[in-house]
């Protein structure tokens, strides 16, 4: 059977999608494609390289929202392709931040990302660029692993999200009563439950007005 590092890859990204990075093997690999493990091994070193295969195919999905008019529509539209992707591949979001990614689709939405911030008012030489990036991918890191962790949690408890956010433990609701802890217990209590696409684009969009109006001292 013809075997490639792309279907390899393929096939390691539908585990992942099923199974999660646990439960990711090069046994299982092999057993979906009908060939024993050690012929992996003529086309992926170890599991980091494959791992590495496997981003890069998923930034692939992401290089897809490819250029618009203007550098805020295209920032928008990759940001929120990475959105949809990691919500389609949740451990992809498990991977981000944890290692650079170097693959060429990964530098090409890396490229796309920071030719369209370095447009930005607020932008005005390298240094702001390197702040802006980092701002806005700490923004997506934080973002997509908390809203993944969320709907995880809501799968294993068997709740929605909604459900699991307003379900308040013993130990918490004694801590809230104390009234030490005033505005806590408003956004617990209070707060209601906002989607999570429109709060995503929200504050997206906060931090690029943050990198447009960013005074400079």
């Amino acid at each position: 059977m013809p075997l490639s590092r792309a279907k390899i890859a393929a096939t390691a990204i539908r585990i992942a999608d099923a199974h999660g990075l646990d439960g990711l093997s090069v046994r299982k690999i092999a057993k979906e494609l009908g060939v024993g493990p050690m012929r992996l091994y003529d086309y992926v070193i170890n599991r980091s390289e494959l791992l590495d295969l496997m981003v890069d195919a998923v930034y692939a999905q992401i290089a897809e929202a490819g250029q618009h008019s203007g550098w805020r529509a295209t920032v928008l539209a990759i940001v929120h392709r990475t959105r949809t992707v990691a919500l389609e591949h949740e451990w992809f979001a498990d991977l981000l931040g944890a290692r650079p990614h170097l693959g060429p689709h990964a530098l090409a939405v890396g490229e796309s990302t920071a030719a369209a911030l370095s447009q930005a008012p607020g932008v005005r030489g390298v240094d702001d660029l390197q702040r802006a990036l980092g701002a806005l991918n700490a923004f997506i890191v934080g973002a997509l692993r908390r809203e993944i962790t969320e709907r995880r949690t809501a799968r294993s408890t068997g709740t929605d999200v909604s459900a699991w956010q307003a379900a308040l433990g013993p130990y918490l609701t004694r801590m809230l009563d104390t009234g030490r802890y005033p505005t806590v217990a408003r956004l617990v209590i209070d707060g209601a439950h906002l989607n999570a696409e429109e709060t995503f684009h929200h504050n997206l969009s906060t931090i690029l007005d943050g990198i447009t109006s960013h005074p400079h001292t």
